[in-house]
């Protein structure tokens, strides 16, 4: 069966929070929580101001499923921990962007991340906007908590993508993990408007990593979820490979040396071009790649990157910070801290119609072996996940 038809008569579980918490986390007694949201305005979290405005999805469904679920559902105290605070920083405005330090919590409390946040807090939950999991990884490095990123939290995520058993997807992921691992490289070919081109991202034989959703033990750690992928940080490239911005432009991007150095109008608004040139030409570094990743679970369209970018058949590649996923790119050697994003650009039939992954091969072991061929699994791959 295709995934599309493998999606169509897959059933979930209902969501549990406790599910999710205990399953991610396997916390101890007494560990302290905390949920963090993103506000244009933080004070707005005060006495849940924030609810009365009906744009703010994401904020509404960490406030209904998970805080109001600590509390009200009584899953603080099932599994023995304390806090449950409901706090809320200044939205960033980019994916993986440095948080600002100032919090402030919905009693009315102003606090700091630094001071009162990381190094109070066993666990940390962040529903937010954008993506937090870089800075939030950095800083479990250094304080020592535990955490799960959930940006673009949506009712078909929770679901779906958060309602699974995530010791079956790391199962799962184990077995891909390991049939993709040491790999020298990964071909991608694509098509858009009638012309073929090809990306060639270089691993040099590295241990492919995955996101699997759990975060246990005492190391620190931070989770993403919904989880499942298979992910390398690519250690050079070169090629071609056809993007689509945010307004529909699409563009082609020129890659040499690791990172790409020019984007080429293909069709759209020769200004959202324009704007990305002068930013690699100010700021190269915004244009290396930093990562490049792979699906492996089976799970619908949920029109948020945070799930989609999960789903079996699907790859990615982002530009940017790499710090959290065991790169090299980290904040400061970007030329300004507003361009220190980590921006996953990632290729399926929902979000790229015009752009097909034709296929994408992988070099390991001295074969080529044929991953994915227009958005589906290849042999190899189901293979792997039936052996």
């Amino acid at each position: 069966m295709t995934i599309a038809e493998q999606v169509a008569v897959r059933t979930y579980p209902p969501f549990s929070l406790y599910n999710l918490i205990e399953g991610t986390f396997k916390p101890k007694p007494g560990q302290r929580l905390c949920i963090l949201i993103d506000l244009e305005d933080p004070r707005d979290v005060v006495d849940f101001k924030f609810l009365e405005n009906p744009d703010l999805s994401i904020q509404r469904n960490a406030y209904q499923h998970f805080y109001r679920g600590l509390h009200e559902g009584g899953v603080l105290a099932q599994l023995q921990l304390t806090g449950g605070d409901f706090l809320a920083y200044q939205i960033t405005g980019g994916s993986n962007l440095d948080l600002p330090d100032l919090v402030i919590a919905s009693d009315g409390r102003e606090l700091s991340f630094e001071r009162d946040i990381y190094p109070h807090y066993d666990i940390i939950l962040c529903i937010s906007t954008y993506s937090a999991t870089a800075p939030l990884t950095a800083s479990a490095k250094h304080h020592g908590f535990r955490g799960a990123t959930l940006h673009g939290l949506n009712q078909v995520i929770l679901t779906t993508g958060l309602a699974v058993d995530y010791d079956e997807v790391s199962y799962l992921g184990e077995k891909l993990r390991l049939g993709m691992t040491r790999a020298d490289w990964v071909e991608i070919d694509f098509e858009c408007l009638g012309a073929k081109y090809t990306l060639h991202l270089d691993l040099n034989q590295q241990e492919a990593q995955k996101s699997h959703g759990l975060c246990r033990g005492d190391e620190p750690d931070v989770a993403n979820l919904p989880a499942g992928e298979i992910y390398y940080v690519p250690t050079s490239a070169h090629g071609q490979f056809p993007m689509k911005y945010e307004d529909g432009t699409l563009g082609l991007m020129h890659v040499a040396g690791g990172r790409v150095h020019k984007a080429e109008l293909l069709a759209g608004n020769p200004d959202t071009v324009t704007a990305h040139n002068a930013k690699l030409a100010s700021d190269p570094v915004t244009g290396e790649l930093g990562e490049l990743g792979f699906g492996t679970q089976v799970l619908p369209v949920s029109g948020k990157d945070i799930q989609d970018e999960k789903i079996l058949g699907t790859i990615h590649v982002a530009t940017g910070r790499s710090d959290h996923l065991g790169g090299h790119l980290t904040p400061d050697k970007f030329a300004e801290a507003k361009n220190a994003t980590h921006d996953d650009i990632l290729f399926a039939p929902h979000k790229t119609p015009e752009i097909n992954v034709s296929q994408a091969r992988m070099h390991r072991d001295g074969r080529v072996e044929v991953l994915i061929e227009s958005f589906e699994p290849s042999p190899y791959l189901t293979g792997l996940i039936a052996a």
